[in-house]
C-alpha cells in the first residue's frame, strides 16, 4: 500500500465559535494520514500490510512504532528536508468537519521510493489516491501500477479527495487506475469521476472502469455494483454516536479489503465495512481505538498464504 501519513490536530469547539477572539476548545493531537489510516484498520482486521511513505526524518521512528503496533510492516522514507504533513481537523456540533491540509512530505515521494521489488510476494497493491493527486508520487506510482499489471497482481483504489479529484481531472484519474479490481469513492468522490450526480448512474459509469465499486453514501450506506445485472445492491449504514467522523471511510475501506481479500462476495465485504465505519465515527482520530477490536469484531478465519494475505477470489 502507498500512501500519505500526517499528523492531525483535531479541534473540538466546546462553545460557540466567536470570530476574532477565543473559543474554548478540545485539542488533540493523533495520527493520521487515510494512507496510514488505511493500512492501521487493516492490520488491526488481521491482514499483513506492507505501507510506504514518506514523512519528516525526525518522526520516522515515532510513526514506525505507531503503525507497527497495528501489525503494519511500516516502510517510511525519512525526508530530511520538509516536515510530516499536517491537518488540522475543525469539527462542527452536527459531525461534520473541514480540513485545512498540507501534505508536507507526503509531496515527495519519488521512484527510487517505490523500487519494483516492493512487489514482491504481495496479491494486491492498494492505492491510495493522495499519492496520485502530485506529478511526483504520481508518476513513480503509476510505474507500481504498471507493473502490478504487469505480474497479475491485483489492483484496488480508493480516490480519497472529490477536491484534489477535480484539479487533477477525473480522466487523469481514471487512466491511472483503470481496470482496478475495486474502487471505493464516496459519493462526492464518484460524481466527480462519474460526472452525474445520482447514485445509481455514479455506480453504472465508474463500473465501466473498474469491476467492483462500492460508493460510500454516509449516512445512506453503500451502494455495491460487482456483477453484469446493472442493479446495485444498498447496505445500509450501522447506527453509531457520531463523535469524529475522520478516518470512517478508510475503516471501511479496510473492512471491504478485509472481507474481500478471504473470498467474500463484495456484498458482504461491505457489510464488514459498514461495521467498522461505525466504530471510526464513534472514536476520536483516524484510528482504530485499540489494537484488537477490529479483530474481535470479525469473526472471519485469519489464515494466511505465504504472502500474508488470503487471495481474492477471481469469480
Amino acid at each position: 500500500m502507498v500512501g500519505d501519513v500526517i499528523d492531525d490536530i483535531v479541534v473540538t469547539p466546546l462553545d460557540q465559535v466567536t470570530r476574532d477572539s477565543d473559543t474554548t476548545s478540545r485539542i488533540r493531537h493523533t495520527a493520521g494520514g487515510s494512507g496510514a489510516n488505511q493500512a492501521a484498520w487493516l492490520g488491526s482486521a488481521g491482514v499483513a500490510v506492507r505501507f510506504v511513505a514518506r514523512v519528516a526524518a525526525a518522526d520516522v521512528e515515532r510513526h514506525r512504532i505507531e503503525l507497527e503496533s497495528f501489525g503494519v510492516e511500516a516502510m517510511l522514507i525519512p525526508d530530511h528536508d520538509v516536515p510530516t504533513g499536517t491537518i488540522v481537523v475543525l469539527l462542527d456540533a452536527e459531525g461534520g468537519r473541514t480540513m485545512y491540509t498540507d501534505r508536507g512530505a507526503n509531496l515527495r515521494l519519488t521512484a527510487s521510493d517505490l523500487p519494483l521489488s516492493l512487489l514482491d510476494g504481495i496479491d494486491v497493491l492498494h492505492v491510495n489516491g493522495y499519492a496520485l493527486f502530485a506529478e511526483g508520487p504520481r508518476s513513480a506510482l503509476v510505474t507500481l501500477i504498471d507493473e502490478s499489471r504487469r505480474r497479475g497482481i491485483a489492483v484496488t483504489v480508493d480516490p480519497c479527495s472529490a477536491a484534489y479529484l477535480e484539479q487533477l481531472g477525473a480522466a487523469s484519474f481514471l487512466a491511472c487506475t483503470r481496470d482496478a479490481a475495486v474502487c471505493l469513492p464516496n459519493l462526492d468522490e464518484g460524481r466527480v469521476l462519474a460526472g452525474c450526480l445520482e447514485p445509481a448512474e455514479v455506480v453504472a459509469a465508474l463500473r465501466e472502469h473498474y469491476k467492483v465499486v462500492a460508493l460510500k453514501l454516509g449516512s445512506g450506506g453503500v451502494l455495491v455494483s460487482a456483477d453484469d445485472s446493472g442493479r446495485p445492491e444498498l447496505i445500509p449504514p450501522v447506527a453509531a454516536s457520531v463523535i469524529d467522523p475522520t478516518g470512517a471511510g478508510d475503516a471501511f475501506c479496510a473492512g471491504f479489503l478485509a472481507g474481500w481479500l478471504e473470498g467474500e462476495p463484495p456484498s458482504v465485504a461491505a457489510r464488514r465495512g459498514v461495521a467498522l465505519a461505525a466504530l471510526a465515527v464513534a472514536t476520536l482520530g483516524g484510528r482504530p481505538p485499540d489494537r484488537g477490536v477490529v479483530s474481535r469484531l470479525s469473526p472471519a478465519d485469519r489464515s494466511r498464504d505465504r504472502a500474508g494475505t488470503r487471495r481474492p477470489r477471481r469469480d
